[in-house]
């Protein structure tokens, strides 16, 4: 043992850190066909939470609808709930336009086994730029068309997959979001957007063309991150592919306006966390990404 290196007695004497990760992956990546959000988990989270959660399921569901509908004057759908260190978070889906998801926070005392209904919160900024996106797809609905049939027939000719709408719903909280992509926003003009919202719930495609007209912002400030899977579990994500995608949304015309990130996955998608992205992800993405003006 005295002649072995020092990485050697590393790996000798306790497991190495690629085991660890073979370890962790078999555990926990699954092929993203299959996943729907289950075995998702927060960050410290504790399965007491979670436990008191689903036992006031009924109640969790009514306060987080009457949540979105006091504070954001919009209609939500409950997909999942998801116990916390100390609450749950609870994965909706806005009801008709604008079209987005997002969660809510609902504290629980785990000591007195309360589930505190009255002090809901979101997170800081969170459910504003989900509507923001939703807001932004609404005025812009051919454009996205466009982009959405694109990438639907990528998905057609190429061996690559999108994201389950099922694993959207219950864990991702993306905002307006595809299988394929989902939109952040970041300029000011999305914030007095968010405004005219609260103050006309009802707007129209036409009174939101009309403010876009009349208020313009940088599309550095708008962020479109599409992400695809490869298809078949044993292979790489496809070089030859990836820069087939790249090279053809560099080239498309009207679709949205923002900066473009583009990810290629392996198969593989981590269910603890819902994250695809590994070491072997094609990116195209800062400070390389495509700026659509």
């Amino acid at each position: 043992m005295d002649n072995l290196t020092s990485k050697e007695k590393v790996e000798v004497n306790e497991p190495s850190t690629k085991n660890k990760k073979n370890a962790y992956e078999t555990e926990n990546f699954v092929r993203i066909q299959d996943y729907t959000g289950e075995g998702y988990k927060l960050r410290d989270s504790r399965p007491e939470t979670g436990q008191l959660a689903e036992e006031n399921r009924e109640e969790i569901e009514g306060a987080v609808k009457r949540f979105f509908i006091s504070n954001y004057k919009t209609e939500v759908i409950v997909h999942n709930i998801v116990g916390a260190v100390d609450g749950a978070s609870v994965f909706v889906e806005s009801v008709g336009v604008p079209h987005f998801y997002t969660f809510a926070i609902v504290p629980i005392d785990v000591e007195n086994k309360t589930v505190k209904l009255d002090t809901i919160r979101s997170q800081e900024g969170q459910v504003e730029e989900a509507i923001q996106g939703g807001l932004y797809a609404m005025a812009f609905e051919d454009k996205f068309r466009k982009l959405d049939k694109y990438l639907e027939n990528v998905v057609e000719t190429s061996p690559v997959v999108g994201t389950p709408i099922e694993a959207i719903e219950n864990v991702m909280a993306t905002g307006f979001s595809t299988p394929y992509y989902y939109v952040t926003t970041f300029d000011d003009i999305f914030d007095e957007l968010y405004q005219v919202y609260l103050a006309n719930p009802q707007i129209t495609k036409k009174e939101l063309t009309e403010f876009f007209n009349e208020n313009s912002f940088n599309p550095k400030n708008l962020a479109i991150t599409i992400e695809f899977y490869s298809k078949n579990a044993i292979e790489q994500p496809n070089k030859e592919v990836f820069n087939k995608i790249v090279m053809e949304i560099e080239q498309m015309e009207d679709i949205p306006r923002g900066e473009y990130s583009i990810y290629l996955n392996d198969n593989f998608i981590d269910k603890r966390r819902g994250i695809g992205n590994k070491d072997n992800t094609l990116e195209r993405t800062t400070p390389d990404k495509i700026l659509k003006e």
